[in-house]
């Protein structure tokens, strides 16, 4: 356990050294910034408006949708540093020749290959949480409304990063840097359109789009995870504002239990195993 805490520890300040983490929090303070500005105007312009006849308040919608949207936001930029914390981990750094010195009894290629996943899905899951965190006090601060669950979409957010870690780790070992990079925004890309697509097939009452959805949420389950942080927000809530969130964005809300976190889970170690023979297997 120690060789994972060191190892762990050198590929943090590795990343550091590359300013990994200075180009996130740019972009973090820029995607906070321009959600607080949103959002001050999107309360400010409904602030004239009271109850519908219907009975749908619109703070309740406006709030729902826009955290909904951060966490699209969120995820995406938890992706961001997936990709950069794992950038070349094992293929560039073994053509660098910086793994041959860490290869050495008693540190095995397990021992590495679990630091180096520890270090960057620990990381990428408190940082996914924090800004959802942070994007859902912005919104009580302009408009006064606090989802109904924080805990259970943080925690799904953390484990949808840490998938994507875990599939940027496995493709460094065969892929270029920047083919890796590539690839993981590609199969980013497709798990948040078999989402939307699923919500078109329901619109349409197309049982085959919904089919594809759901296969395609279960071999992406990052996109499933996003689904469910997203029904928690509005559990509680009935009404107009529960189908607004329901509709999306960028794929809809769908729930979920406990099969869905044991799945995860069995998901990582799965793609764990087949990253780990495949680093056996590879000359250094």
């Amino acid at each position: 356990m120690s060789h994972v805490r060191t190892i762990a520890g050198f590929t943090l300040r590795e990343s550091l050294r590359r300013r990994v983490f200075l180009v996130v929090a740019l972009l973090t303070a820029g995607f906070l910034a321009l959600y607080g500005l949103g959002t001050w105007q999107a309360f400010r312009t409904i602030d004239q408006f009271g109850p519908t006849e219907a009975g749908v308040e619109p703070e309740i919608v406006v709030g729902a949708t826009l955290l909904g949207l951060a966490m699209f936001g969120t995820l995406f930029l938890g992706a961001i540093l997936a990709v950069f914390l794992t950038l070349g981990a094992v293929r560039g750094d073994a053509e660098r020749g910086l793994l041959q010195p860490l290869l050495v009894r008693p540190v095995s290629r397990r021992v590495l290959l679990l630091a180096r996943f520890a270090a960057a899905a620990a990381v990428c899951a408190a940082y996914t949480i924090a800004v959802f965190v942070a994007a859902a006090v912005i919104t009580w601060a302009f408009g006064g409304w606090w989802p109904d669950r924080i805990v259970r979409p943080s925690l799904h957010l953390g484990m949808a990063v840490a998938i994507l870690v875990a599939l940027s780790l496995a493709g460094s070992f065969v892929l270029s840097s920047t083919s890796n990079v590539i690839a993981v925004f590609m199969v980013y890309g497709a798990g948040l359109t078999a989402g939307l697509l699923g919500q078109i097939g329901e619109a349409i009452n197309s049982d085959r789009l919904e089919d594809i959805a759901r296969i395609a949420s279960w071999i992406l389950p990052f996109e499933a995870l996003y689904q469910a942080g997203l029904a928690n927000l509005t559990v509680d809530t009935i009404g107009f504002a529960r189908v607004a969130i329901d509709l999306g964005p960028f794929g809809g809300a769908q729930s979920a239990g406990i099969g869905l976190w044991l799945f995860s889970l069995a998901y990582v170690l799965a793609v764990g195993a087949v990253a780990a023979a495949a680093f056996a297997r590879r000359d250094l």
